[in-house]
């Protein structure tokens, strides 16, 4: 896969870079709404391109179960089936498989495992997900891994770190049978023990993927591991190739993981955050089932240009929230997308002009100064 580094920051480790996939350039850093189903929850791929958005991951876990392979291969594959023309990466279903914890078995030929759907029993082998990802059609797949949850201890890390990559090999030569269009990435693990991120960073590099993954974070560990378990991690990952950060999505860790190199991030958060009343914006987070709203007629965020933040007042949305209206759920959604995409927008700016830390900090200090989060309670009827 092509990609190069287009800029260095000056005073920090971001940049900018360029990938190139079967179906389009994506520029980085690069947040990546999630799309499990292959659709973003409420939102439209008008609404998706609207609003800049270059890409999207899906989940191979479950568009296996529904609508299954023979449809997605009838239907022309992910792109074929939902008419998106852009860029898809998709997750290799392995943290949903890892989070059924009495649904499977693990050995070393795989993953045994029962729908959540059904019940229903599958078999899924780092071999059996790439041909997965195959038929799906993805831009960039990932590998199979073991993802372990936050706390586990040494020793159950070290056999999750130790199967990963047995899996990485068994996966990247399946891969390497039917070349394509197609990049793979594999994936790092290795809990917050700097010694398992370190072996497994040697591991997964020296079989030579077209991008490297950090799985395994932003799981429920505090904030201050998350941040350091980034930070020694992306140092061992080369330069040379697309650098990607699983599940992070809260405004403070986006910068800090892209002030550290990272080129990709995904999270659920806009989408889930939005369905459940709460705005992210300029000024922090709003939670617009707070009755503070309910006669306010400030658009959600002065700053935005979005198509929610041109048309409804705070007001509107409350009472949307309020009526159990779904349209409430859809334009915090919408708005929220639009958010992180303009966010990532702006810190591609602030690294070619070289005020990415300036441009950091003024952001944050505004986030954190007006935010309603503390308000999260207050839930006087209106």
């Amino acid at each position: 896969m092509p990609f190069r580094v287009v800029h260095t920051s000056s005073d920090c480790s971001a940049r900018t870079c360029e990938m190139e996939t079967a179906h389009g350039v994506v520029r980085t850093p690069l947040f990546l709404p999630v799309g499990t189903l292959g659709v973003v929850k409420s939102l439209g791929f008008d609404d998706l391109r609207g609003m800049g958005v270059e890409a999207f991951i899906a989940n191979t876990y479950h568009l296996y179960l529904r609508p299954g392979m023979e449809t997605l291969a009838r239907l022309g594959g992910i792109h074929g089936f939902t008419g998106w023309d852009g860029p898809v990466v998709t997750d290799s279903g392995g943290y949903q498989v890892f989070s059924l914890r009495d649904l499977r078995t693990v050995s070393e030929d795989g993953v045994e495992f029962r729908s959540h759907l059904d019940g229903s029993q599958h078999f899924f082998t780092p071999e059996s997900v790439v041909d997965h990802q195959r038929v799906i059609g993805s831009d960039i797949a990932l590998c199979l891994d073991e993802c372990v949850a936050f706390p586990a201890d040494h020793g159950t890390a070290e056999h999750a770190v130790e199967t990963t990559a047995r899996w990485a090999e068994r996966s990247l030569r399946r891969f390497r049978t039917h070349p394509g269009s197609q990049a793979l990435f594999g994936i790092v693990q290795g809990s917050v023990y700097a010694d398992l991120r370190a072996r497994s960073a040697r591991q997964i590099v020296s079989l030579g993927f077209d991008g490297y993954a950090v799985g395994g974070l932003s799981v429920g560990e505090p904030r201050a591991a998350l941040h350091a378990t980034a930070a020694r991690t992306v140092e061992m990952l080369p330069d040379s190739r697309p650098r990607y950060i699983m599940g992070v999505g809260e405004v403070e860790d986006v910068w800090a993981c892209v002030g550290m190199g990272y080129d990709m991030m995904d999270c659920v958060l806009p989408t889930r955050n939005g369905r459940n009343g709460q705005a992210l914006t300029s000024g922090g987070k709003l939670n617009l089932r707070n009755a503070r709203h309910r006669t306010d007629d400030a658009p959600l965020d002065p700053a935005c240009t979005c198509p929610v933040c041109r048309t409804y007042s705070r007001a509107f949305l409350h009472h949307c929230f309020r009526s159990g209206e779904l349209l409430g759920m859809r334009l915090l959604s919408l708005h929220n997308v639009h958010f992180m995409i303009s966010l990532f927008a702006h810190m591609r700016h602030a690294v070619r002009v070289g005020t990415f830390r300036a441009s950091r900090d003024r952001f944050l200090a505004a986030y954190r100064g007006a935010s309603d989060e503390a308000a999260v309670q207050e839930d006087v009827a209106a």
